[in-house]
C-alpha cells in the first residue's frame, strides 16, 4: 500500500534520466504562444497579475531595488505556479513535490544573497545578527540564533513547498483508491469531496508559489 501510495512521486527513469522532469519546462512551449495571439481576457488577466506582483515586489525591495530585480522573482513565481498546476492534472509528474527542484531553486538564490551581502554590506550583515535593543548579556545567544535562522532559510523554503504539494497529492490519491469499494451513495459524497479538495489544492498551488516568491524577495531586501 505504501509503495502504491508514494509511487505518484517516483519518476520512472529512462536511460538513467527521468523524462518526467521535462514537464518542468513545458511552460517554455505553452506560455510564449499566448503573447503571439490576439489579446484575450485571459491574457489581460495574467498581465494584470504580473503587474500587481511587480508593484508589490518593488515595494518589498525598497528604494535600493531596481526594476529588473522584480522580474527574477516574477519568473520564479510563474515557474512554480505552472508546475504546481500541471501536477494537478492526471498522469503529469509534479516536479515541485521533490526537494531536487525546490532546493535547486532556493539554495542558489540564498547563496547569492548571502555572498552579495557579506561582500558589499559587511557591517550591515553583522549588525543584522543582533536586533536593536538586545541586552548585552543576550547578544552572544542572539548571534547564534540569527546565524542558525539564516542558514536554514533555503531548507525551510524548499521543504515548505515540497510538503504542501505532497500532502495534497497524498489526500487525492487516498480518496481515489478507496472509491472502488464503496456504494453509489458514498461514491457521490466521495466525488464531491475530491472536487472540493481539488479546488483547495488549486488555491494551495497559487498560495505556495506566492509565498516562495515573496520570501525570496524579503531575503533579497535584507542584504541591501
Amino acid at each position: 500500500m505504501m509503495t502504491n501510495l508514494f509511487s505518484v512521486f517516483d519518476p520512472s527513469a529512462i536511460f538513467n534520466f527521468s523524462l518526467n522532469w521535462l514537464s518542468t519546462f513545458l511552460g517554455l512551449l505553452m506560455i510564449p504562444s499566448i503573447y503571439w495571439l490576439m489579446p484575450s481576457r485571459y491574457n489581460i488577466m495574467w498581465n494584470s497579475i504580473l503587474l500587481t506582483l511587480h508593484k508589490e515586489f518593488k515595494t518589498l525591495l525598497g528604494p535600493s531595488g531596481h526594476n529588473g530585480s522584480t522580474f527574477i522573482f516574477i519568473s520564479l513565481f510563474s515557474l512554480i505556479l505552472f508546475n504546481n498546476f500541471m501536477g494537478l492534472f492526471p498522469y503529469i509528474f509534479t516536479s515541485t513535490s521533490h526537494l531536487t527542484l525546490t532546493l535547486s531553486l532556493a539554495l542558489p538564490l540564498w547563496l547569492c544573497f548571502m555572498l552579495y551581502g557579506w561582500i558589499n554590506h559587511t557591517q550591515h550583515m553583522f549588525a543584522h545578527l543582533v536586533p536593536q535593543g538586545t541586552p548585552a548579556i543576550l547578544m552572544p545567544f542572539m548571534v547564534c540564533i540569527e546565524t542558525i535562522s539564516n542558514i536554514i532559510r533555503p531548507g525551510t523554503l524548499a521543504v515548505r513547498l515540497t510538503a504542501n504539494m505532497i500532502a495534497g497529492h497524498l489526500l487525492l490519491t487516498l480518496l481515489g483508491n478507496t472509491g472502488s469499494s464503496m456504494s453509489y451513495m458514498l461514491m457521490t459524497f466521495l466525488l464531491m469531496a475530491q472536487i472540493a479538495l481539488l479546488v483547495l489544492e488549486s488555491a494551495v498551488a497559487m498560495i505556495q508559489s506566492y509565498v516562495f516568491a515573496v520570501l525570496s524577495t524579503l531575503y533579497s531586501s535584507e542584504v541591501n
